[in-house]
């Protein structure tokens, strides 16, 4: 793109755009958010007073938004049933997106948004966030180095506690398959799946996974009684990929005291690294190296500077990809086709109680 400052153009504004999205878009000096889309009309009007979005650019109707002629570029948020018709739109209106994880509600849809993006040769990124962890890019570096020798195993947790009981959280529309597709899995899980794919650089040849429910139904939010929750509050599952590496997950959302903590360790030949986020409260990300004789009394794991050069922002991450001087570490579709493809393999090997092969 010609332009040095991007328009975009974001659809769903809640919790993830709020949080993550928006203040992104504002802190870099390539981005304007100049439109903004939600089917909640009070939402939308709120947002659009808050962030001086003229009336005119906030649309009800995602199609309207995209083919505004002052949207440069799409930014996804919405739930995840959405994500495919909003993007397979962009797409067709020849408009660069971002899209929120998991790309689609299916590996078949995944396939079709990357295959459509192909074809139109478009600039896209999807959301995998932890990627822009400087940590969990220096044990990338650090891994590819060879600091820690040939990668035996990964041992990846991924824990919240929003879920339990306690909370009394309501049935919003990740605990709704037709929503959300999955629960802990697709939310949690799949971060945790390309996270190990990132930092190990290989890809998975086969899966085993176990999913559960704890709490099987929650308030509606419209106060009208219970109603059931048939997706997963937590799985356990395990994968092979390339080069033999064998990896271990456990994703929940009922870890009591955690917040948003990842820990992955990861376990080589001549070495181990540990990455972790939120491991104390305030905590950002973290990583850890163990080299040396694995038998020396002093085989402790030291906490490493992080050099700045593995610092990165998302939002930012997709305004250069748009100015064609992307890192090319930020997921794309392509990314998030390979990634359901694994969380539905999860999904059918809990179900069948078998490996399944990638």
């Amino acid at each position: 793109m010609e332009n040095q400052v991007i328009r975009i153009g974001s659809v769903g504004v809640g919790g993830i755009w709020s949080g993550v999205h928006e203040p992104g878009i504002r802190k870099s000096p390539n981005l304007e958010l100049v439109a903004i889309c939600d089917i909640d009309r009070e939402k939308l009007d709120a947002v659009g007073e808050k962030y001086g979005i003229p009336a005119e650019r906030r649309f009800t109707d995602y199609h309207d938004l995209i083919r505004c002629p002052d949207v440069d570029a799409v930014d996804i948020c919405t739930s995840n049933d959405a994500h495919f018709e909003i993007a397979r739109a962009a797409i067709e209106a020849g408009k660069p997106y971002d899209l929120e994880k998991p790309i689609t509600m299916t590996a078949a849809q995944a396939k079709q948004l990357a295959q459509a993006t192909r074809v139109k040769a478009l600039p896209n990124m999807v959301c995998f966030s932890y990627r822009f962890k400087a940590a969990a890019r220096y044990a990338r570096e650090l891994i590819a180095s060879g600091k820690i020798g040939r990668v035996y195993h990964v041992d990846m947790q991924y824990f919240q506690a929003w879920g339990l009981p306690r909370f009394n959280t309501p049935r919003v529309w990740r605990f709704v398959k037709s929503r959300t597709g999955s629960g802990a899995l697709g939310d949690l899980g799949c971060h945790a799946l390309d996270l190990v794919r990132f930092v190990t650089g290989k890809e998975y040849t086969r899966l085993v996974g176990h999913v559960g429910t704890y709490v099987h139904e929650r308030q509606n939010l419209d106060g009208t009684g219970m109603g059931p929750v048939d997706v997963d509050d937590f799985c356990n599952y395990m994968a092979d990929m390339e080069d033999a590496i064998s990896v271990s997950f456990q994703i929940t959302r009922f870890g009591y005291g955690r917040g948003n903590y990842q820990r992955m360790e990861i376990y080589g030949s001549e070495g181990a690294i540990v990455y972790s986020l939120d491991a104390q409260p305030g905590e950002e990300d973290v990583i850890e190296v163990c080299t040396g004789d694995v038998y020396a009394e002093g085989r402790v794991f030291s906490r490493l500077p992080i050099p700045d050069r593995c610092r990165s922002d998302q939002m930012q991450s997709f305004a250069d990809i748009l100015l064609k001087k992307g890192d090319g570490l930020a997921a794309t579709v392509e990314d998030g086709l390979k990634n359901q493809q694994a969380v539905d393999a999860v999904l059918a090997s809990a179900e069948q109680g078998k490996w399944l092969v990638l």
